[in-house]
């Protein structure tokens, strides 16, 4: 214990840590790779476990996590998780954590549900803001009303829903809602079958978000005791990260919470799974609609059981390999399990987010007959690789990419102390002992170097991979119908037990379901309202957010410098106007974005071209953006851009700019071979994306009736684009030179330098090295040629589609241009999008609809959209949203209220952002032709306003439901017999 005890003598103090009576210390790690200490600490009265992460990050993190096996798939675990967010002892209102949201300044703020643990975390940069989160969510997870209101248990689990005696008998409740549209997703069908298949006599046989046909066995007894057994201070991980009082947040939390509580033993350890003597099958069905195809339809899926999360190396060495062997474009197994013709997408994964991890090769787009192929083509090659070795170049570009990340730190919107804080729990939740394990991985990344060329990634190989028993085959095969088959079944057993039940016990159940809707109506009192700690308006800067642009000209191509410190990186993206391209081949747009970059080059296979990047580089890619210009809304005017972004250490630009050249200048998009299998691949993709994103899905189809800005999207990313990928790949031999001609001629006609402009983001040593490449790169590109006069016209169509497929459950969108309505935007707008997520429509659509999500925005072009996210109900939701107007009209809120939702309203524009992510927006107000001064005056109207100001905003949504533009994508059941409500009505697959 060195290292403990040379922290003891003085450095401890300096992270502000004394000694603790409340607590014992087990460990203390400098965590240098993250610039942070760490310590490991036990609660002695309670028995909680405590681990600290200070450093200098003022986005503070808190979480509490629990040990949660489930013993079976009611769903405990996920019902749990959401009812303990619904009131408390100190703050008994019906939904704290929507108080929360509406009116704090957390940077996030969430729970989530896991196969072995449910952990509750939040963020925030405000020291009063994290202290408050710290209390709702303790007093939550220790004291919440499930005991005081069965009421609770009901809406968020399940219950039998009967308005009257002569009514049809349904089940309603908004976990069971949520995982009827998992259960839907053939993806999140496989991802339970193999980890089910894997662990037959552990926990993770069962299903810890609930299987929608088990849910209903969940008494609320069972539910109770669930809380009991395993939300106890003796069962509890709790986490602080960043720049705090950790001294006085450990006071806090002994003295408020953990010192109630004496040490208990919980049985909740992770059972280690004993491998199989040999490996099993495991068949499943999913249901497809009615006029999908059962032909090349089916999942194939080979998984292996990988050591435990507590090896450090295999953990991080597997990533290695899943890069190098699986996910990297041109990697081997993918490119044998391609060119052998089984599936038309090959995917795969490693989880490493359980006590034994998992590594799976997917086909998807198969079929049944070509599982033994499937099997043999996986462990052939693998053997192969073994004997003769890996490529050297794919092994240095899957440590470099890792170890590029881990330094980066760069997890987008998500704090980074919550990222990390979730990783501790791979090991700190199977090895109280071993909590820092994955905290210091560049002696790791160090180690992995050394080995490359040594044998022992292809030892690996064979280890694990080949001579490895513990693993499972999993088909998933689709049914045709299915879902109409199980709701069919579903409501004749619900049927027979309604007829089974006296006229007092029908009586009964609609007087519940009474009860429980009076319940979700019923009013918080103002006394209980104010039991949640708010923030108040002068806790919040008047000032907006920097914005960093630098316009300057190099050889002719603007650049747009933002000067930001990014650590030695230089972050460049090439942005080139499309605006010739006229609206018939806006597809191939979005096809040729998504065929660079991953197909060969003059110098390079893809698969080397892909490895060469991330040895030396932080990753290419590319993407198309739409940037309407906010000065000419009547217009609709719009800057449309293919953009290919890339980051690297300065040192490397020459290369990184080399890289970009290569794939802009050199792609051989004449390879038919290659370009069938880009397709089947992006057709596969965007299945999965309307699959589990289909509320934005509908919302922008529905836009894009009116909006050209949104057409344009749609045409080259969304529904419109899906059905030419879906042709183009059907119908390959017949228009694959037409294909291959649009890609060049719209190549040749947008790669042009007098068509760039440039967005760097990089310290002031970077720009140097970028400015010397960018006017090398003007002699790489195409030739000027003459500009065009016109711009690309798209013409918009209303349709109001409704879109069926096999799923459960619905995403409904209502849409409208309310500037074309007559209506302003003003900053106000961005407070109604929180006083209508998070109330109106929370209330209506999830709460008493049963749906697992709603939400809504108006942005400074004047499109709005109304949203709901995994619904069961279509007509009612449409309903709701016509109730919106009268809701604004109407609107009566005191001052508290209206500074929380004031609150809350900046806390989304007030986001934390990395370099790369001020760079970006820094960009994005540029080209959409964004003021500080209009950000500003959008701030002040947000900061100023008042009850009557979001009155004024009816109008706004009265515009936009005239404009009458809806899309849903759904159930087929539900949009068959809702048809009326459509002007046309289509299967999406």
């Amino acid at each position: 214990m060195s290292k403990f005890e040379s922290m003891e003598s003085g450095s401890a103090n300096q992270w502000g840590l004394p000694e603790l009576d409340a607590y014992e210390r087990v460990l203390a790690e400098d965590l240098a790779d993250l610039k942070s200490k760490g310590y490991l600490l036990r609660h002695k009265k309670s028995g909680a476990r405590v681990l600290l992460m200070a450093n200098e990050d003022e986005n503070k993190v808190f979480a509490i996590g629990f040990r949660t096996p489930p013993s079976d798939s009611t769903g405990v675990p996920h019902i749990m998780e959401h009812s303990v967010l619904c009131g408390s002892k100190d703050f008994p209102v019906k939904d704290p954590f929507v108080e929360l949201v509406k009116g704090s300044l957390n940077t996030f703020l969430n729970a989530m549900t896991y196969p072995d643990k449910t952990v509750y975390p939040v963020a925030s940069c405000n020291d009063k803001d994290f202290q408050n989160l710290m209390h709702v969510y303790m007093d939550a997870v220790f004291y919440p009303n499930i005991y005081r209101h069965p009421e609770i248990f009901r809406q968020e689990g399940w219950s039998y829903h009967l308005d009257d005696v002569q009514g049809q008998l349904s089940y309603n409740g908004v976990v069971y809602n949520e995982m009827k549209g998992a259960f839907s997703s053939p993806e999140g069908v496989l991802d339970r079958m193999v980890l089910n298949s894997l662990f037959p006599d552990t926990s993770y046989a069962n299903e810890s978000g609930g299987d929608p046909d088990v849910i209903p066995e969940l008494t609320y007894e069972q539910f109770l005791d669930f809380h009991k057994t395993y939300y106890h201070p003796s069962n509890s991980y709790i986490y602080l990260y960043g720049n705090m009082d950790m001294a006085e947040k450990l006071e806090w939390l002994d003295e408020n919470y953990l010192s109630a509580f004496d040490q208990k033993e919980v049985d909740s350890a992770i059972r280690y799974q004993e491998p199989f003597e040999q490996m099993r099958e495991v068949e499943m069905e999913y249901s497809i609609s009615s006029e999908e195809p059962e032909e090349d339809n089916t999942f194939l899926s080979y998984n292996k059981v990988i050591g435990t999360s507590l090896d450090e190396k295999l953990y991080l060495a597997f990533q290695v390999l899943d890069y190098a062997l699986l996910s990297a474009p041109g990697a081997p197994l993918k490119k044998a399990l391609v060119e052998s013709g089984i599936g038309k997408d090959i995917m795969g994964s490693y989880d490493n987010g359980i006590y034994q991890p998992i590594f799976s090769v997917i086909a998807k787009n198969a079929n049944l007959e070509q599982k033994q192929a499937f099997i043999d083509t996986v462990e052939n090659t693998l053997r192969e690789i073994a004997e003769k070795g890996i490529d050297k170049k794919a092994l240095e570009a899957g440590i470099n990419y890792h170890e590029f990340r881990f330094r980066e730190a760069d997890f987008g919107s998500y704090p980074k102390g919550l990222m990390y804080g979730l990783q501790l729990f791979d090991s700190w939740l199977y090895d109280e002992t071993k909590p820092f394990i994955h905290m210091q991985a560049i002696p790791l990344f160090e180690f992995l170097k050394e080995q490359v060329g040594t044998g022992y990634f292809e030892g690996l190989i064979q280890k694990w991979l080949l001579d490895n028993t513990h693993g499972s085959i999993v088909v998933v095969k689709p049914e045709r119908g299915r879902t109409a088959r199980l709701d069919q079944e579903l409501e004749e057993r619900l049927e027979a037990y309604k007829n089974s039940l006296t006229e007092a016990e029908l009586e009964k159940l609609a007087a519940d379901t009474k009860a429980l809707e009076d319940f979700q109506e019923g009013e918080d009192s103002q006394e209980d309202r104010e039991k949640i700690p708010i923030l108040s308006r002068e806790d919040i800067s008047r000032e907006i957010a920097p914005i960093y642009n630098e316009v300057k000209e190099v050889e002719g191509i603007q650049l747009v410098h933002h000067r930001i410190d990014t650590n030695g990186i230089g972050y460049v993206t090439l942005m080139f106007d499309l605006s010739g391209v006229p609206e018939e081949k806006l597809p191939y747009v979005g096809m040729l974005q998504a065929v660079l970059g991953i197909i060969d080059t003059t110098h390079y296979e893809y698969g080397e071209l892909f490895n060469e990047i991330n040895v030396h580089t932080g990753g290419i890619g590319t993407s198309l953006e739409m940037y309407p210009d906010v000065q000419n809304v009547k217009e609709k005017a719009f800057c449309a851009t293919f953009e290919i972004k890339g980051k690297a250490l300065y040192p490397k630009m020459e290369i990184l700019f080399r890289m970009m050249q290569g794939i802009l200048m050199e792609s051989r998009l004449d390879d038919e071979k290659r370009l069938k299998e880009i397709l089947a691949m992006l057709k596969s993709r965007l299945q999965m994306s309307f699959q589990s994103s289909g509320h934005t899905t509908a919302a922008l189809r529905a836009l894009s009736y009116s909006s050209p800005i949104s057409k344009f999207k749609d045409d080259t990313d969304g529904i419109g684009y899906y059905q030419a990928v879906k042709e183009a790949e059907e119908h390959f031999e017949e228009q694959k030179e037409t294909l291959i001609q649009n890609l060049k001629e719209i190549a040749s006609h947008i790669f042009r330098w007098d068509n760039l402009m440039v967005s760097l983001t990089c310290g002031e040593e970077g720009l140097d090295a970028v400015c010397r490449e960018l006017s090398g790169m003007k002699d790489r590109l195409y030739a000027a040629g003459e500009k065009e006069e016109s711009r690309c016209i798209l013409h918009c169509t209303k349709q109001n589609e409704g879109f069926k497929t096999s799923s459960k459950v619905q995403y409904v969108a209502r849409v409208g241009n309310f500037i074309d309505g007559g209506a302003d935007y003003s900053g106000t707008l961005q407070i109604l999008k929180v006083i209508l997520s998070y109330g109106y429509l929370w209330q209506n659509i999830r709460v008493k609809g049963g749906a697992y999500g709603c939400m809504c925005n108006f942005n400074r072009i004047g499109e709005g959209y109304l949203i709901s996210y995994r619904d069961p109900n279509l007509e009612k939701t449409m309903e709701v949203y016509e109730g919106v107007v009268d809701y604004l009209k109407n609107f009566t809120v005191n001052d508290r209220d209206m500074n929380k939702y004031i609150i809350g309203t900046i806390s989304n524009i007030d986001r934390p952002m990395t370099p790369s992510a001020k760079g970006d927006r820094s960009m994005n107000l540029y080209m959409n032709h964004v003021s500080a001064e209009m950000i500003r005056r959008e701030r002040m109207e947000v900061l100023h306003a008042g009850q009557e100001d979001i009155r004024r905003l009816a109008p706004v949504v009265e515009a936009l439901l005239r404009a009458d533009q809806l899309c849903v994508i759904g159930s087929e059941e539900k949009i068959e017999a809702q048809k009326e409500l459509f002007g046309e009505v289509k299967t999406l697959f």
